[in-house]
């Protein structure tokens, strides 16, 4: 494995972890939206990673002579299919017939741990980031 490959790495992850927060900001942000432009409540949203892999005809030809892409990327970000939580407030604009309305089932104290995790994901890579480049700075010395 190259150093540029180190690079890829930690940026690759840098950017999904930056993703991950994002998501879990705009599922922060709307935990209490009870009705979005499709007519239901928000829905709590989840980001797939996967393993980078090669696809195109030179991502091929780099492995064949052994350059890989590594590294992280995001596959989806998809909708949480758990159930949506019914609060009684007869009084509300989106109550059902029976006084029910259906509030997002997005819990903030999971979204908080989501963000943490994926904050101290972010620094891990910087941390390994910044460690490939002062070994880069070594050996650039030496010469």
């Amino acid at each position: 494995m190259s150093i540029l490959s180190s690079f890829d790495i930690s940026g690759s992850g840098m950017t999904a972890q930056k993703l991950r927060l994002d998501i879990v900001s705009q599922n922060i942000a709307n935990a209490q939206v009870t009705r979005t432009e499709n007519g239901e409540a928000y829905r709590r949203k989840m980001v797939v990673l996967q393993s980078s892999n090669v696809q195109s005809f030179s991502e091929v030809l780099s492995s064949e002579l052994g350059i890989q892409k590594q590294g992280v990327e995001v596959a989806a970000v998809v909708d949480d299919e758990s159930a949506l939580v019914p609060v009684y407030d007869p009084t509300h604009p989106d109550a059902d017939e029976n006084g029910y309305v259906m509030y997002p089932n997005v819990n903030t104290a999971q979204e908080m741990i989501d963000a943490l995790g994926a904050s101290r994901a972010y620094e891990a890579n910087v941390t390994a980031f910044n460690a490939t480049k002062s070994i880069a700075m070594k050996a650039l010395e030496i010469g």
